[in-house]
C-alpha cells in the first residue's frame, strides 16, 4: 500500500472561504435585525392606535397586530415546544449545510443567511413571546381573498426557499454535458 498523498483525492468537507463567510454572516445580523427591529417598532405604534391597525391602502395592504402560536399558516397551533425544536433543528441542519457542504454559489449562500435570519427571527419570537409577532397583512381583491398575516422573517425565508431553487437550477443546468446545454 502506498502511503504517499494523493493531492487529487477529494477533501471529505469543504469549508467555507472567507467571502462566503463576509456575505453570510452580515445577512444574517442584518435580517435578523430588521425583523425584531420591525416586530418591536410596528407592534408598539400599533398599541397607540384606536383600533390596533393601520390602513395603507383601504381593501390591499395594512399594518396589524396578530400573534401566530403556530408555524407558517398557523400549522400547528400551541404547539409551540414542538416549533421550539423544529426550527433548532432546522437551524443546526442550515448551518452545517453552510460550514460543511462546501456550497460555492453565492446565490446559495445568500439564501442560506436568509433563511437561518428568518429561522432565528421567528425562533426568537416563540421562545420569548410563546407566539409569532405577525404584522404584514395583505389582501388580494381580485379574488377576495385575504393572505395570512406575515413578518419580515417570513418574508426572508421565502426568499430564501426561491434563491435557493434557481441556485439549483442553475448548478443543474450547468452540470450537463455539453451537447445537452442548447
Amino acid at each position: 500500500m502506498d502511503n504517499t498523498p494523493d493531492n487529487t483525492e477529494k477533501k471529505l468537507i469543504h469549508f467555507p472561504d472567507a467571502k462566503a463567510h463576509m456575505l453570510f454572516w452580515p445577512i444574517v445580523v442584518v435580517g435578523v435585525v430588521a425583523d425584531l427591529w420591525t416586530k418591536s417598532a410596528v407592534f408598539q405604534w400599533l398599541e397607540t392606535l384606536p383600533h390596533k391597525e393601520y390602513v395603507f391602502i383601504d381593501g390591499f395592504f395594512a399594518f396589524i397586530i396578530r400573534l401566530n402560536h403556530g408555524a407558517a399558516f398557523s400549522i400547528a397551533s400551541g404547539k409551540t415546544t414542538m416549533l421550539v425544536m423544529f426550527s433548532v433543528i432546522a437551524f443546526v441542519a442550515v448551518i452545517g449545510i453552510f460550514f460543511f457542504s462546501g456550497i460555492k454559489q453565492r446565490l446559495m449562500q445568500v439564501g442560506l443567511a436568509m433563511f437561518t435570519a428568518g429561522i432565528l427571527g421567528n425562533l426568537y419570537d416563540r421562545v420569548k413571546e410563546g407566539a409569532v409577532r405577525d404584522f404584514i397583512d395583505v389582501t388580494i381583491p381580485l379574488i377576495d381573498y385575504r393572505w395570512p398575516t406575515f413578518n419580515i422573517a417570513d418574508s426572508l425565508l421565502c426568499i430564501a426557499v426561491v434563491l435557493m431553487m434557481i441556485a439549483n437550477f442553475k448548478s443543474s443546468a450547468s452540470q450537463k454535458p455539453a451537447h445537452q446545454q442548447k
